[in-house]
């Protein structure tokens, strides 16, 4: 059972991810999604400025430890996605990037959502 867990985590984990990157155009058509997304965007901003462990990370270690997996050891980005997805030597470009879609995703909703109320006066 403590494996499946650790494996849940991890999954929920990519999830969030994909959250983290997406979320913001999905607010486009969901505006209360934007909520969720600025506070997940402002986690991952805390993170790559102070070292804080991510708390999926961490039930992700508990449950690996339970179930007698190796530990992830520096984290999971290092481990699932730093040189596996792309060179580890692209990081700081991967993570500009990736950035700026999160920004243009933002700056889109912004945009759609000042739109809406000059609509709505009219």
């Amino acid at each position: 059972m403590a494996r499946f867990l650790a494996e849940a985590v991890m999954v929920l984990h990519f999830a969030v991810l994909a959250f983290l990157l997406l979320g913001g155009f999905v607010a486009w058509r969901w505006r209360g999604v934007i909520y969720p997304h600025l506070a997940i965007g402002a986690w991952a901003i805390l993170s790559l400025l102070v070292p804080v462990t991510c708390p999926l990370t961490t039930a992700e270690e508990f449950f690996r430890a339970r179930a007698g997996m190796p530990s992830l050891g520096t984290g999971f980005i290092d481990h699932y996605i730093d040189g596996v997805w792309y060179p580890e030597s692209a990081s700081t470009l991967v993570q500009l990037v990736l950035g700026s879609i999160v920004i243009f995703s933002w700056i889109g909703f912004y945009a759609g959502h000042r739109a809406a109320r000059r609509l709505s006066r009219c």
